[in-house]
């Protein structure tokens, strides 16, 4: 995003607003107050995000930020938001985006929730209609909003997923990067790489389980993933290539 003063019309800038300084020192200091109560207590992000949102998009049209002689509206969100300026303008995407008459409700939902319905109204255009896309953001877990709100904007069911951190050593990872790139050619070059992962996992569970004494569900479990994680074209070959039952 870029501040006001950098927009031009004609090749001409934009001339600045007057400055309301009396106005701006009060936002200013809610902005931080709300910021401050924020680190203090995560519960509080929840019941007042709405609030920041509409401070802050008050300072980008009034060019508050000028007040602490900053060059832009830019550079005043890196100093609030050091972390991530992309919640910044989630939030001010919040207050302008979605009607004014449900923003008391969304207090309820979080701003993680409040976020996802941005993404819904910004597909609908004039045709969103609030009140059901709410109605799923109270009743539902966020992870299964989520799934929800990807699934009306990709047409395509989600599956749930999470995140793996481990630590490797670097002198591990020529292998692993070898194994992943290997299984990625197995799988037609087109699989991302936590597939991958799960069909060097699910090759070594059936080998793991060749023995009298390995656990067949597991045995079954490696086999099918292995089997859904092939290209079409090695399914027909995998297919013909099972022994017909005497």
């Amino acid at each position: 995003m870029i501040g006001l003063t950098s927009l031009r019309i004609n090749g001409q800038p934009l001339v600045a607003p007057k400055l309301n300084e009396r106005r701006a020192l009060f936002v200013l200091g809610k902005i931080d107050e709300i910021l401050s109560v924020e680190r203090m207590a995560d519960r509080e992000r929840d019941t007042r995000f709405i609030d920041l949102g509409r401070y802050l998009c008050e300072v980008r049209a009034g060019q508050y930020w000028r007040v602490d002689n900053l060059k832009s509206f830019d550079e005043f969100l890196e100093r609030k938001f050091p972390e991530s300026r992309r919640k910044a303008y989630y939030l001010m995407a919040i207050h302008e985006q979605l009607p004014r008459q449900v923003h008391r409700d969304l207090r309820e939902v979080g701003w993680t929730k409040a976020r996802e319905l941005v993404k819904v109204a910004r597909a609908k255009g004039q045709s969103f209609d609030c009140a059901p896309w709410l109605h799923k953001a109270r009743v539902m877990p966020r992870e299964e909003f989520k799934r929800e709100v990807e699934r009306l904007l990709t047409g395509k069911e989600t599956e749930p997923w999470d995140m793996l951190y481990f630590k490797v050593y670097k002198s591990q990872l020529a292998v692993l990067e070898e194994a992943l790139e290997t299984a990625s050619l197995m799988l037609g070059g087109q699989k991302a790489r936590g597939y991958c992962l799960e069909m060097i996992c699910a090759d070594f569970l059936a080998g793991a389980n060749m023995d009298a004494s390995g656990r067949s569900d597991s045995l079954l479990l490696a086999l099918n993933r292995m089997y859904l994680l092939l290209p079409n074209s090695l399914k027909q070959e995998f297919l013909r290539r099972i022994p017909k039952a005497s």
